[in-house]
């Protein structure tokens, strides 16, 4: 007998002459008295949300808990001693604060003996016939210490999983200080979620519900063959034509296309891992929020009998848009949707949005940018204001040579400079343009086949005296054909008559381009796209108990759920996105090609700024960069933001690395960095422009970029997006007319009725009402969003140092959010408000309580990607 044996045989030995009881809990202020060699009887509690088909609690005794010790190795297994089970028993019921969810509260009791040692993980078993989600759980010691398990996730039925389901403590461990007792049990579990103890993940192998297994795939399932040729699409990802970040794999059953493809799911339900999923709340908000969409993702000829007239038609009036906000439309999509749903939806998710309608009346509300002014969309300073504070800041560029490619004559922009001449204007600054030429001009000929009329654009404007831009010209182009010249026309300025009319129509053709860039790239692709391989690589490699795990998984939060669902609902062939957007079914390919111009080193807010040419390096500054443009509420407010993650980043990452030659040593850090490289992003992984995560420095770099994308970023460019978005004439998604040319019929028609032709060149009725519902669902923030400075628990990480540092980051963003208020009162910064009246608040962290930010109110920043 070895000595590990022997020293087995003792401890087991002693562990029968004294016994102790931990018990498990939530949220439990018990403090019980512990006397060495008692035994004690202590209760404990678990919070299960239930869902909307499970109007009684769970029976406790369906569901099971084991306990393992963290510090403590059994010496047959190899892992950390494994308690008895215990089942659960019902205790009470926790109301959610916006009435609609309740949180089932259990009791809970486990014997253990005194050398047990400390708890940092458990099994649980769900013998039930139904799911249920774990929102958290802790143990209390006999020493009153509490340990905090984090699981918000959901627990399927054993009869379908096969296994018991494994959390771990909130406790933090890089890889070569993982305690023994955990080392394998930390293993396992990365083999589980990578599919390698899973004998059912083949290629071929149809991925079910209560799966957990992360693999990567590419864009193979946006074609729809069961609906014709022309509903297929390329596959992006995995080529050099048709390059693209990953997804996770799915593994539906192979549609008619052949094997390369995925079938298409039809409504909410589509395979992620079930720490992927969302909370029962978020779901109903979400399908609550979407029966506005709902009631306009059909056919226009279904949709006649909502609108009572043809789909295909424009609106009449400017006045006449304004209906989609009336009340009496929102009565008659209520009473639409009663009566025809049921014809589009399977019959369990009709009676759940019946439900729903009767306790959320459908509304549309007025777009903040018609709240002032209903024709401040006209006005050309606000056209350009923005592109600074509006909810795409992120495109317009400095220049600092003029575009030796641009047909317009330089004096011709010198003459609009207000007394500088162009060398000057360039030097100091002053010169700026909104380019959507180069990118767009070779996809023109494929992307006007289809009833759509789309130019490629440059929009040159001047920094005035005050700080507002002042649109001084606009270039428009079309490419020729094998019978013609391309053409190029140049529009500027003007206060009234034709001149004016024709300036307005170049206008909307600008802003139809920037939109088809706001939704494919700035939103999707930078955003919900390049943030996924991220995710995946994050569950594969890295433990839960890691800490760059445990630093990342809130600002990952729901987001594989909503791209999944975008999949099937936005960017899949015939979904919105290429009904709406002036791209249509080349959106994704067009999506594609952008990709190639990708580097992750280019996404934090200062070099994309220097990148522009909106700064210059600093190294005096705690940005590292000066902005040239100083009333720029973007990125003066996005500056901020991103120097207090940084800094808690940075704090983060020096607590747990004590040097480099700890982060170049820690296998599944690096592991996790390789396979993002090679893998994730695996059609850049020959780019020079990678950081290598061998010091500290760019350890930080890599994880605040990350952060401030999946944070900061996304919320600059979505949650603004009804309140601009919401009103199609200010931003269209598309224009189905050219600007006429003088001397044709078209030209005739427009010197009729101006306004008309403008109505006539926007969406049609079906179209806008679609995009207005659209914009709606993706401006809203639900109830339970997590935001920037906030946590889902108090305990969310078992080190009390981290803890405080937290708080600090949190006071921090309160600092800002203060000095936000304080620059949108100041006169001088005009930008901040503009002619819409519209405070910049879209980088407003508010660290407030969550339930006073649901819905349209175009501040606060969620910690993730998460619609």
């Amino acid at each position: 007998m070895n000595n590990n044996e022997m020293e087995g045989l003792k401890r087991v030995s002693s562990m029968r002459r004294c016994s102790n009881v931990v018990k498990t809990k939530i949220v439990n202020n018990l403090n019980p008295i512990c006397h060495a060699g008692q035994q004690l009887t202590l209760k404990g509690k678990f919070f299960i949300t239930l869902t909307q088909d499970q109007r009684k609690s769970i029976p406790g005794k369906f569901i099971s808990v084991q306990i393992y010790s963290g510090t403590e190795v059994d010496p047959i297994t190899g892992k950390g001693k494994l308690s008895e089970k215990a089942v659960l028993k019902h205790d009470g019921t926790k109301k959610h604060d916006n009435g609609d969810a309740k949180t089932m509260i259990y009791k809970i009791r486990i014997n253990v003996y005194s050398h047990f040692g400390t708890p940092r993980a458990f099994l649980i078993q769900n013998r039930y016939k139904k799911r249920f989600f774990l929102q958290s759980a802790s143990i209390e010691t006999c020493n009153n210490h509490i340990i905090h398990f984090d699981c918000n996730s959901w627990v399927y039925p054993i009869k379908k999983t096969k296994s018991d389901r494994l959390f771990f403590s909130n406790a933090c461990y890089i890889p070569s200080e993982t305690p023994r007792a955990l080392m394998e049990l930390r293993k396992e579990e990365l083999e589980r979620l990578r599919g390698e103890r899973d004998v059912n993940s083949s290629e071929s192998e149809e991925r079910k519900e209560w799966g957990r297994i992360y693999e990567y795939d590419c864009y193979n399932d946006l074609s729809d063959p069961e609906k014709g040729a022309e509903y297929l699409r390329p596959i992006l990802g995995a080529s050099w034509l048709y390059p693209y970040p990953r997804r996770l794999r799915t593994a539906r059953k192979p549609s008619a296309s052949g094997p390369a493809n995925e079938s298409r799911p039809r409504n909410f339900e589509i395979y992620v891992p079930s720490d992927e999923r969302f909370s029962p709340n978020k779901m109903k908000e979400l399908k609550s929020n979407s029966i506005h969409a709902l009631a306009h993702f059909l056919s226009p000829k279904a949709a006649e009998p909502l609108l009572h007239q043809q789909c295909s038609k424009s609106f009449e009036s400017f006045e006449d848009i304004l209906d989609l906000f009336s009340a009496s439309r929102n009565q008659r999509i209520e009473g639409w949707v009663r009566d025809n749903l049921n014809k589009m939806l399977p019959i369990q998710n009709l009676e759940e949005i019946i439900r729903l309608i009767k306790n959320k009346p459908l509304e549309l509300p007025i777009p903040e940018i018609l709240s002032e002014n209903a024709w401040v969309w006209k006005d050309d300073i606000e056209f350009g204001r923005q592109m600074l504070a509006g909810t795409h800041p992120i495109k317009i560029q400095c220049l600092k040579t003029f575009p030796t490619q641009s047909s317009i004559n330089p004096s011709f922009i010198e003459q609009r400079l207000e007394g500088w001449t162009l060398p000057q204007a360039l030097k100091h600054g002053r010169l700026f343009m909104l380019d959507h030429h180069e990118y767009l001009y070779p996809f023109l000929n494929r992307i006007n086949l289809n009833g759509v009329c789309a130019y490629a654009s440059r929009t040159f404007l001047f920094l005035r005296s005050d700080g507002m831009l002042k649109p001084m010209a606009i270039e428009l182009s079309l490419p020729g054909s094998s019978l013609s010249k391309g053409i190029c026309r140049v529009f500027f300025p003007a206060k009234q008559g034709i001149e004016a009319a024709l300036w307005q129509l170049a206008k909307a053709h600008v802003q139809a381009n920037d939109t088809v860039y706001h939704q494919l790239i700035s939103h999707w692709l930078h955003t919900h796209a390049v943030v996924e391989p991220f995710i995946i690589a994050t569950k594969r490699r890295l433990s839960v108990m890691h800490p760059i795990h445990r630093l990342l998984n809130p600002h990952f939060k729901d987001t594989m759920h909503i791209n999944a669902l975008a999949r099937i609902i936005l960017i899949n062939s015939g979904g919105v996105l290429e009904r709406t957007l002036s791209s249509g079914e080349i959106s994704m390919q067009l999506s594609s090609e952008l990709y190639k111009e990708w580097r992750f080193d280019e996404q934090g807010l200062p070099a994309d700024l220097i990148k522009r040419g909106m700064a210059i390096k600093d190294e005096n500054s705690q940005s590292g960069v000066q902005l040239l443009l100083q009333d720029y509420p973007y990125a003066t407010d996005g500056l901020e933001i991103w120097v207090a993650i940084k800094k808690w980043v940075k704090d983060f990452c020096s607590f747990y690395y004590k040097d480099d030659e700890s982060i170049r040593s820690d296998v599944e850090l690096q592991s996790w960095w390789s396979e993002i490289r090679t893998i994730g992003h695996g059609d850049k992984h020959n780019e020079t422009w990678w950081y290598q995560i061998d010091t500290t420095s760019s350890l930080v770099e890599s994880l605040t970029i990350l952060i401030w994308v999946a944070s900061a970023q996304h919320a600059a460019i979505n949650f603004g997006q009804y309140a601009y978005n919401g009103y199609p004439p200010n931003r269209p998604t598309l224009c189905k007319k050219f600007v006429p040319m003088e001397g044709t019929i078209q030209f005739g028609e427009f010197l009729k009725d101006p306004d008309k032709y403008f109505l006539k060149m926007l969406p049609n009725r079906f179209e806008m009402s679609l995009v207005v519902a659209l914009f709606d669902v993706l401006s809203r923030h639900t109830s339970d969003e997590v935001y920037l400075g906030c946590q889902l628990s108090p305990g969310w990480i078992d080190s009390e140092s981290i803890q405080n540092r937290f708080a600090e980051f949190k006071e921090e963003l309160k600092e800002i959010q203060a000095r936000i208020l304080e620059r949108n009162r100041d006169p001088k910064l005009k930008n901040r408000r503009g002619p819409a009246k519209i405070d910049y608040t879209l980088l407003y962290p508010d660290t407030s309580s969550s339930w006073s930010r649901t819905g349209l109110t175009c501040r606060g920043i969620p910690n993730s990607i998460s619609i």
